[in-house]
C-alpha cells in the first residue's frame, strides 16, 4: 500500500497539497484533487487555497459527505468520537458520549482557537451539574491534546490550569440495620451478589463477572476491568478458613442441588447469569420492599436511609469495615492508601468515651 506523503496526512483522500515560494518570499498554499480524466489518465484538478472550501470540492468530486471545517470545534468532535471512542471501554465510551453531546451543544459550531480559558471557565459556571461539568471539562482537554497531535490547532490546551468544581465524596454508609433490612427481603440470587460484593470488596460489573474458573489453588482471582489490575484473594488464612471460602462453598452445595452448570457464581435459580441490569432491577424492587415495610413499621428515618442505599455503598461499607486501612486498601485494588482513606473509608475515628 501507498503511503501519503507526511505533507499530505492531515489531508481526505487524493487530496493534494502544494506549496511554492514567492520571489517576494511568502509562500503560496494550494490545494489539488488526485483524479482521472476521460481516457483515465492521472489529472490534478485545482481546488484553491482555502482548505475548507477545497474540501466542499473534494467531496463534491470524491462524492462523499461535506467534512466539517477544520477549524470548528465540531470536526474535533466527529474526529475524536470516530477515531478515539472506539477504542475505549464500553462503559467509558458510554460515559464520553454523553458529556460529548453536552459539550456540541455549547461549542459545535465554535472556532477551535476562539476556545479560551475564560469560554471554559463561563461553561464550567453555567452548568448546573457541577461533577458532570468537570468530567466533561476533562474530556474537552483530552480532545485538545489530539487536537494539537492532529493538527486541527497550535494553541495550547485552554483547559490545563482552569479551576474545577468542587466535589464532595459521598459518604453515605450502610450499616447493619440497613443491611439487613434490604438483605431479608432480597431474593437469593440478589442476596449471593451481596455477600460476594462485601467479602470481596469489589465492584458490581467485576462481581457479576466471577467465574468458578477463577478459583485456582485456594485463591479467588479477580480481574478488575476499570484499572485493569488483578488481585488473588486468599481462601484460607492460616489452618482456618475465611468467611468467603465459606460463602463459597455454601454457594457450590446449592448449585448442585439445583443442577446448576454454568460456570458463573451469581446465577438465579435457572442457572441464568445475572446482568447489570437485572441486578439494577432486583436492587431497586428489593429496597423499595425494604423501605415500605420500614414505614408501615412507622420507621420513616430508616425508611429514608434504606432508600438512600445503593448498591455500590457495598464496596466502601467493605472498606470501611476493615480494621487495617492496608488491608482495605489492597483489597480495593487502589495503588494508595489516600484513596481508601478520602473516598472509601465512611466511618469515623474510634475515640473512647469521657467517662
Amino acid at each position: 500500500m501507498r503511503l501519503k506523503k507526511p505533507e499530505n496526512r492531515d489531508l481526505p483522500p487524493r487530496m493534494i497539497r502544494r506549496s511554492r515560494k514567492r520571489k517576494n518570499g511568502q509562500i503560496w498554499v494550494g490545494y489539488y484533487y488526485n483524479g482521472r480524466d476521460a481516457e483515465g489518465n492521472r489529472v490534478e484538478i485545482p481546488l484553491g487555497g482555502d482548505l475548507d472550501e477545497a474540501k466542499i470540492e473534494w467531496a463534491r468530486l470524491d462524492r462523499k459527505a461535506t467534512p466539517k471545517p477544520a477549524h470548528l470545534m465540531g470536526r474535533l468532535f466527529d474526529d475524536y468520537q470516530k477515531r478515539v471512542i472506539p477504542t475505549l471501554k464500553s462503559g467509558t465510551q458510554s460515559d464520553y458520549l454523553k458529556g460529548l453531546k453536552q459539550l456540541r451543544n455549547a461549542f459545535e459550531s465554535a472556532p477551535i482557537d476562539a476556545i479560551t480559558p475564560q469560554v471554559i471557565a463561563q461553561y464550567r459556571d453555567a452548568r448546573t451539574a457541577k461533577v458532570r461539568a468537570n468530567r466533561e471539562i476533562a474530556l474537552l482537554s483530552t480532545m485538545f491534546t489530539f487536537a494539537r497531535e492532529w493538527g486541527l490547532t497550535a494553541q495550547a490546551n485552554p483547559c490545563f490550569g482552569l479551576r474545577r468544581n468542587k466535589e464532595m465524596p459521598r459518604d453515605y454508609y450502610a450499616g447493619d440495620i440497613v443491611w439487613n433490612a434490604v438483605y431479608e427481603e432480597a431474593p437469593q440470587e440478589l442476596k449471593d451478589a451481596m455477600d460476594l460484593a462485601y467479602l470481596t470488596g469489589q465492584r458490581p460489573a467485576d462481581v457479576l463477572k466471577v467465574s468458578v474458573t477463577d478459583i485456582n489453588n485456594g485463591f479467588l482471582t479477580i480481574g478488575q476491568g476499570k484499572t485493569e489490575k488483578r488481585l488473588r484473594i486468599q481462601l484460607q488464612n492460616g489452618c482456618s478458613t475465611t468467611e468467603l471460602n465459606n460463602f463459597l462453598n455454601s454457594l457450590f452445595d446449592r448449585r448442585i442441588n439445583a443442577g446448576i452448570k454454568t460456570s458463573q457464581l451469581v446465577t438465579n435459580h435457572t442457572g441464568l447469569r445475572m446482568s447489570y441490569a437485572m441486578l439494577r432491577n432486583r436492587w431497586d424492587e428489593t429496597r423499595e420492599k425494604a423501605a415500605t415495610k420500614a414505614a408501615s413499621e412507622g420507621d420513616l428515618v430508616l425508611a429514608g436511609s434504606i432508600r438512600q442505599f445503593q448498591f455500590r455503598d457495598i464496596r466502601p461499607k467493605a472498606a470501611s469495615e476493615i480494621e487495617d486501612i492496608a488491608h482495605a486498601s489492597q483489597l480495593l485494588g487502589h495503588s494508595t492508601q489516600e484513596m481508601t482513606k478520602k473516598v472509601y473509608r465512611r466511618v469515623g475515628q474510634i475515640v473512647k468515651p469521657t467517662k
